[in-house]
C-alpha cells in the first residue's frame, strides 16, 4: 500500500510552511504578549487573514462536492498533513480560516443547511466575517 502523500497535498504543505515560516512565526513574540495581556483576538489575525486568503489558503479543510464550491477542493487525506503543520501553532488555524469549531460548523452547513440558512451563516464563515460556537443545554 501506498502511503506518500498526493502531490496536490505535497505543494499546499510546501505553500503553507512557507507561510507559517514567513508570516506565522515571526509573530509568535506578539502573540505571546497580547495573550499574556488578555488580548483576543490578536491584533493582526486579520491581516494574516487577508493574506492566506489572497495566497489562496482558505476553508483549507472544505472539500468540494461540485467544482465551483469554495475551498481548495482537499480531501481529508490531504488535508490532514496539511493541519499538521498549520497545528504547531495553536492560533495559527484561524488565519487559514480553518479553526474548530468553525470548520466543522461549515461543513454541517455546507452539506445540509437550507439556502436561506446557507445564505446567513455559511456564507460569513466561510468569508472569516464571523466566528461560530459550540454549546449545550444547562443541566
Amino acid at each position: 500500500m501506498d502511503f506518500s502523500y498526493s502531490p496536490k497535498c505535497e505543494a499546499m504543505r510546501a505553500q503553507v510552511r512557507d507561510f507559517m515560516d514567513d508570516h506565522v512565526v515571526p509573530r509568535l513574540g506578539l502573540a505571546q504578549k497580547e495573550f499574556d495581556h488578555g488580548r483576543f483576538p490578536l491584533s493582526f489575525i486579520e491581516d494574516l487573514k487577508a493574506l492566506a486568503k489572497s495566497e489562496g489558503l482558505w476553508n483549507l479543510f472544505q472539500p468540494r462536492l461540485h467544482e465551483n464550491e469554495p475551498g481548495q477542493g482537499l480531501t481529508n487525506l490531504d488535508y490532514a498533513p496539511v493541519a499538521e503543520i498549520t497545528g504547531r501553532v495553536d492560533w495559527a488555524s484561524e488565519a487559514f480560516n480553518c479553526s474548530a469549531p468553525d470548520t466543522g460548523n461549515m461543513e454541517l452547513l455546507h452539506l445540509f443547511a437550507t439556502p436561506e440558512q446557507s445564505e446567513r451563516w455559511l456564507r460569513s464563515l466561510l468569508n472569516g466575517e464571523l466566528r461560530s460556537a459550540l454549546s449545550r443545554p444547562r443541566r
